[in-house]
């Protein structure tokens, strides 16, 4: 085989003599990212020859069909992770848990070990925080080439001790459904209540670090307003009942919906998206903002700023009076939305593709199968 780039275009002949074999990992704490991207992975992977092993947790099969991308589906049990890896050629580790299992599962063979690092933010302080970095130590030294989803990761993966470590942004998958499948706007927002006053959504898993309780903070501000917009918050997790009691005690125009499969149709219904996170690597709600042609609120956090560019507003994290006064400015200024629109636009069209995603993940397994020969 070549070092040389793939082409995106399906070859004539499987990729490799024989085909190569890979092992995709997820770790349990895996997010909608991670596991929508290593869909696509296989997807293009399959397609291309290669034999796919998705090792993940049994619910993300359910969710995200892997077996249906053409890949081979195995629980991410440590015994049956050890065994996917036994017959692989090269692993690919999707997020810095998922590295540890997978450098465990191959320890003492010959095999390469890639890891993307998308996904992972600030360590906590204290005693946590120490184990956190010492596990990202562990992984960045035990993984043969290491994958940044911005630039801010390939810095703290090379900080961590990483060999190799490139960048490599991740593709928002298309809706295998098409655009024929979308929602009607209208009945969308008549469901969640928002036919005469303005909906705004954020989607993501209800934990620390996506900064909502800043969020409810800033709702607090708005409900003012005349008609008060309604957020939606699209996702689950641990901190549903403490979000739950703020909307009730405080009266805020909040809904959480849980986890939803129709985020894409509830967010091409909405006026405005709000990204309030503490900390993003490739947020998949901004891009997945931008390429539809929604407003986006979002804080200057990880790869945030170098992934919308002037396509969205930006505030500083953990303060609600920036957030709440762009929402409401945006809101009041038709305008200016409608500039955003066309500058995300034009931001969306600068990512790469799925194909272009899968065609430098293959250059690298290629580079790496070219090494362990000589």
């Amino acid at each position: 085989m070549s070092s040389s780039p793939v082409s995106t275009s399906l070859p004539a002949q499987p990729y490799g003599r024989p085909p190569l074999r890979t092992v995709q990992v997820l770790g349990g704490g895996a997010g909608a990212g991670s596991s929508a991207h290593v869909r696509s992975l296989a997807t293009g992977l399959a397609a291309r020859g290669v034999r796919v092993t998705v090792c993940a947790p049994v619910q993300t099969e359910g969710e995200y069909d892997f077996t249906g991308a053409g890949a081979q589906f195995a629980p991410d049990a440590v015994s049956v992770l050890r065994a996917a890896c036994a017959g692989a050629d090269l692993v690919h580790a999707h997020g810095v848990r998922a590295g540890m299992r997978a450098a465990l599962a191959i320890r003492g063979r010959r095999v390469p070990l890639v890891v993307s690092w998308h996904g992972e933010g600030p360590t906590a302080p204290g005693a946590l925080g120490r184990l956190g970095r010492m596990l990202e130590r562990h992984v960045a030294r035990a993984a043969a080439v290491v994958l940044g989803a911005s630039s801010d990761q390939v810095d703290a993966a090379r900080l961590r001790g990483a060999r190799d470590a490139r960048l490599a942004p991740v593709a928002v998958p298309a809706d295998p459904a098409g655009p024929e499948a979308a929602a009607d706007p209208g009945k969308v927002r008549a469901e969640l209540g928002a036919v005469e006053r303005p909906l705004l959504i954020a989607v993501g898993s209800l934990v620390p670090h996506r900064g909502y309780s800043v969020l409810l903070d800033a709702a607090r501000e708005w409900r003012g307003l005349d008609p008060a917009p309604l957020l939606v918050i699209a996702g689950e997790g641990p901190l549903r009942a403490e979000l739950s009691r703020r909307i009730e005690a405080e009266g805020l125009p909040v809904r959480l919906l849980g986890r939803r499969r129709d985020a894409a149709q509830l967010l091409a219904a909405a006026d405005l998206a709000v990204l309030p996170s503490r900390w993003e690597a490739r947020a998949l709600l901004a891009q997945e903002a931008l390429r539809v042609g929604v407003p986006l609120v979002a804080t200057t956090v990880g790869g945030v700023p170098e992934l919308v560019g002037a396509g969205a507003v930006l505030v500083p994290p953990g303060e609600a009076g920036p957030l709440a006064s762009a929402v409401t400015g945006l809101l009041a200024d038709p305008d200016r939305r409608a500039a955003l629109v066309a500058a995300g636009r034009v931001q969306a069209a600068t990512w790469p593709s799925e194909d272009d995603t899968v065609a430098q993940v293959l250059s690298v397994y290629d580079e790496l199968m070219e090494r362990t020969r000589r």
